[in-house]
């Protein structure tokens, strides 16, 4: 089958752009509001995207800041949200973040895979270790566990959650209802983990989906985020400014997987993208200062103290005098070190600075024609830079329709996109394979032997 572009569709319903809920199009209270996120879900899955992506935070606002108007200060937790707009849709995959860090891997899996039933096998788990002090002093700590830990209790995590989603093979549950068999006690199989960060016996509670279990998602691009990403991954979301970036972290994902066993093309690679999308290029840029203009200064500063780190005020600095130093933290690393190198790329003041990362927090944003950012994506597709891309659209929901009703065309015109869902789970549509049960696996080799 000829290799085409995967498109994930990011989409709070507060916007992705700081300023976006602010802009005549989008609802103001789109965050909280159900009925804006089954419109949203309709149209992606119209435009035939392959999953609903939504990050997610545990405190107040995006990574705990409180500054200004941003509608990101409150939303819907995302499998909860998702367990309601599955039923409404029939392709369309659902992405949600859950964190390594505050979450007990029994209660991970049992929740995704609840989410991966309700869906018929069209969920995906975005693991996270999450940061940010104010986040740890909702979960009984005062700092957030160093950087290093949060991934060691990460790769321990995942692969407790893994072996909970093999409790049951997938065809333990006979239910005869002649015979009373109701599942077969040998294909149920105990966890027995003991490890550095946890003890779980399990078995888990619910039983396989269609796809077996969720697709797993990573984000992290730092030494020790590519390590885990490289072991445990099936789609990375990933962000960079510059083609040659991309490539580097590309080849380093898929070599670190073939050398770890893995089949590289079992990982797929997706930068995040901003666009703006115009039937001239004219259009697009007045889109984007349109938004621009919206920002709301407080809110500016408080994305960017997010941003680098937490521990630079940017109050009562010169907004239009460059970005000072800020020490590096046990946050996001490998994001306050994007921060700074798009500030210094292009010689950014402070004001210009946020302005440019208001839409995507560093992800990569384009402003022009559909044309334009088919070239983009394109280019970056068929040169070891992409498998596909997370979409997030900066306003909502007109730039997703404008990315749908223009952009979409363009990429099926050119034999980059499907024309129509290849299958019904995620794992189908993504084009990745289904995962065998090790206990399954067993049986067979066992019969092999004799």
């Amino acid at each position: 089958m000829t290799r085409k572009i995967r498109l994930g569709a990011f989409l709070p319903g507060g916007g992705q752009h700081v300023a976006s809920w602010r802009h005549p199009d989008q609802p103001a209270d789109g965050a909280t509001s159900f009925e804006f996120h089954k419109q949203l879900a309709l149209t992606a899955e119209r435009g035939l995207f392959d999953a609903y992506f939504l990050a997610d935070g545990l405190a107040v606002g995006f990574g705990g800041a409180r500054e200004g108007g941003n509608a990101r200060v409150a939303g819907f937790e995302p499998v909860t949200l998702f367990s309601a707009l599955a039923p409404l849709t029939t392709h369309l995959g659902f992405i949600a973040t859950s964190s390594t860090t505050y979450e007990e891997p029994y209660t991970t899996a049992r929740k995704f895979a609840s989410l991966d039933l309700i869906s018929d096998g069209r969920a995906g788990w975005n693991v996270v270790t999450t940061t940010g002090d104010l986040t740890a002093q909702n979960f009984n700590r005062d700092t957030q566990l160093p950087h290093a830990e949060r991934y060691r209790r990460a790769a321990e995590h995942v692969d407790v959650v893994r072996k909970l989603w093999e409790s049951f093979e997938d065809d333990a549950f006979i239910r005869d209802k002649e015979t009373g068999v109701f599942f077969d006690p040998a294909k149920l199989h105990d966890t027995d983990h003991r490890g550095e960060h946890f003890s779980v016996r399990g078995p888990l509670n619910v039983s396989r989906s269609p796809q077996g279990h969720p697709v797993i998602v990573q984000a992290g691009q730092s030494e020790d985020g590519r390590g885990l990403a490289a072991a445990t991954a099936e789609v990375i979301f990933t962000a960079h400014q510059h083609l040659e970036t991309a490539q580097e972290f590309y080849r380093d994902i898929k070599a670190r997987a073939r050398g770890l066993g893995r089949n590289p093309d079992h990982i797929l690679v997706m930068p995040g993208v901003s666009a703006f999308v115009g039937r001239t290029e004219a259009e697009a840029r007045e889109k984007y200062d349109r938004l621009t203009s919206l920002i709301v200064e407080e809110d500016g500063i408080g994305l960017l103290n997010g941003l680098t780190g937490g521990t630079l005020d940017l109050h009562g600095y010169d907004l239009d005098g460059p970005l000072p130093p800020a020490p590096p933290t046990e946050g996001m690393k490998s994001r306050q070190a994007l921060i700074r190198q798009i500030a210094d790329e292009n010689n950014f003041t402070i004001r210009q600075l946020y302005q440019w990362i208001a839409s995507a927090r560093g992800h990569y944003t384009i402003v022009g024609t559909a044309e334009q950012i088919a070239d983009t994506l394109q280019t970056w597709f068929e040169n070891e830079a992409a498998d596909g891309f997370n979409i997030l659209p900066p306003w909502l929901p007109t730039a997703l329709d404008d990315f749908v009703d223009l952009v979409i065309p363009e990429l099926q015109r050119r034999g980059l996109f499907r024309t129509a869902y290849e299958g019904k789970t995620l794992r189908e549509n993504l084009g990745l394979p289904f995962p065998s049960n090790r206990w399954a696996a067993g049986h067979a080799a066992l019969q092999a032997a004799e």
